[in-house]
């Protein structure tokens, strides 16, 4: 609920300072007293696009501020907590504009973007005219306004969560399509390479030890013929000699009396020495034995693990990790197909669940149309306009969150002309008496927001505006509307009145906003009726008017 409204250097206006008050909330003035510019200040805080010099005359900048209350369910909390700004009871927005054409403007105290001011514009203010195109003549907007006035809200939270539903499993329907048709399109070098890789069977640390055991062999065919003729000298010849020389020293060395015994010691140490040398040599020659043909197996399948590395571009210990990858997308490529029909089995599920409530939620909204139309009309009669005819359009439409239907409001002024959009048929006062017959009926719980209808009541009188006044006074019950009206009817049912004049000072023309008592009401009704000679006439109709 709209609480103050302050004004500063804001075009003709110096300083305003306005309070308003539940219930209906009347302004007005002659044609030309700055009525419209307070609706201009009120949009320029809120972040509309409106006027683009709006800084009076002199002035270093213009600023207006707004101050809401709001209840703890207001919409416009959640906008504050996204916004990251502080919240409360209280809502104070204020915005500056100066001279150059800088705008600056303040949350709560804090800094925020007109964005967000925007943003909590659609929680806190609805605005109504004869050139509304944000609200009831915007199509757009026609779908949801029949779901509340039907209370659809359960209903159409189960189609949003259907949706969902269905999205998701339509997306995991293509993502495993996809999926599969990638893995299909490689599925020939697949079974190929896990074919290879299965009758090589390279296992971890293969190729090292492949690497070490031809490296040894290589060695033994290049070392392999000296040992051998050293063994062949060591087993034949040396041991010979040795054996000769031992014995020919030992059948003279009675007669050397001991001078060989130190010789004939050494010889048979060197030949146990011999002997062991023998046998280390021998030994190595077994180790050195091997099959030609091993190194050329060794040396075959050694290049063939390497090739199917580089082939795969793996290091050659990972071939065994790359082949169970491998694998795996194989089994991918098998289950593919299973997996498939799984998912394309629960959308079709999502998908009917989706449907089933929708089809639900386009019935309800038929038969609300019908309701809504009812309530239209009945509210059409009293505003003399018992001859046109509006009705809801529900059509088929792309299916979405929000259902199968578009929604629109059309009507047909005259019996037997043809029905089409609000704005394209009616006119100026028929247009007015269309928008408020509407509100009323859409209008639910109204105090979470300010209305303001502005010169509504614009082309028609009498009874007629009579009509519109009560009305107006209505919807206001248990909430706040602001009404700018050149209608005496419609300023009689007012709870609040002020009156918006011009005066001049020093020179300057400056509108005012003055609040109007019991007596001053009777004034300011008497000269809607008569114009600027109040007669006792007028007078007495003034307060015929106040008195309903």
């Amino acid at each position: 609920m709209l609480r103050a409204l302050d004004i500063r250097d804001i075009l003709i206006i110096d300083h305003l300072e306005l309070n308003f008050q539940p219930g209906l909330n009347v302004l007005t003035g002659e044609t030309g007293a700055g009525k419209s510019i307070l609706l201009d200040s009120l949009g320029f805080v809120l972040g509309w696009r409106g006027r683009a010099e709006l800084v009076r005359q002199g002035a270093k900048q213009g600023e207006v501020m707004a101050e809401f209350d709001l209840a703890p369910d207001h919409p416009a909390h959640a906008v504050l907590a996204e916004a990251g700004l502080p919240g409360g009871e209280t809502l104070l927005l204020r915005r500056v504009n100066t001279a150059e054409g800088r705008k600056t403007a303040w949350v709560n105290d804090r800094r925020c973007s007109g964005e967000v001011l925007r943003a909590l514009s659609e929680t806190l203010l609805e605005l109504h005219g004869q050139h509304d195109d944000r609200g009831l003549l915007n199509p757009r907007g026609h779908r949801a306004m029949l779901d509340e006035f039907a209370n659809l809200a359960d209903l159409l939270a189960t189609v949003r969560e259907r949706w969902t539903t269905a999205s998701r499993a339509r997306k995991a329907v293509e993502e495993t399509r996809s999926a599969l048709e990638a893995i299909r399109a490689e599925e020939e070098f697949l079974r190929h390479a896990v074919a290879e890789l299965d009758a090589l069977d390279p296992q971890p640390g293969e190729d090292a030890a492949l690497d070490q055991r031809r490296r040894e062999m290589q060695a033994a065919e290049r070392i392999r013929g000296d040992i051998q003729r050293a063994h062949a000298i060591l087993s034949d010849g040396a041991e010979s000699a040795l054996g000769d020389a031992q014995r020919w020293l030992e059948g003279v060395a009675d007669q050397a009396e001991s001078a060989l015994d130190a010789p004939l010691a050494a010889l048979g140490r060197a030949m146990i020495e011999l002997g062991e040398a023998q046998d280390g040599v021998s030994r190595l020659l077994d180790g050195l034995e091997f099959n030609p043909g091993d190194l050329e197996d060794c040396e075959e399948r050694l290049f063939a693990i390497r090739a199917l590395a580089r082939k795969h571009d793996v290091i050659a210990d990972d071939l065994g990790d790359y082949a169970d990858t491998l694998r795996q997308k194989l089994a991918a490529v098998d289950a593919g197909d299973q997996d498939l029909a799984d998912r394309e089995a629960a959308l079709a599920q999502a998908e009917a669940a989706y449907n089933a409530a929708a089809e639900q939620l386009s019935a309800a909204r038929r038969e609300s149309a019908a309701a809504l139309d009812g309530a239209v009309m009945a509210e059409l009669a009293p505003l003399k306009m018992e001859r046109a005819v509006f009705e809801t359009l529900v059509s088929p439409a792309d299916p979405g969150p929000e259902g199968k239907d578009g929604v629109a409001f059309t009507v047909a002024t005259n019996p037997g002309a043809p029905a089409g959009p609000l704005n394209k048929i009616a006119s100026g006062g028929e247009l007015s008496r269309f928008l408020l017959a509407l509100k009323v009926c859409l209008r639910g719980e109204t105090g979470n927001q300010t209305m303001i209808f502005d010169e509504i009541d614009r082309g028609v009188g009498g009874a007629t505006a009579d009509a519109v006044g009560r009305r107006l006074k209505a919807l206001a019950e248990g909430g706040q509307v602001l009404v700018v009206t050149h209608s005496p009817q419609v300023a009689a049912q007012g709870a609040h009145h002020w009156r918006v004049q011009k005066q001049v000072v020093d020179g300057q023309t400056l509108s005012q906003v003055v609040p109007l008592d019991d007596a001053e009401r009777v004034d300011e009704l008497a000269r809607m009726v008569s114009g600027d000679t109040i007669t006792p006439e007028a007078r007495a109709a003034a307060k015929a008017l106040l008195a309903g």
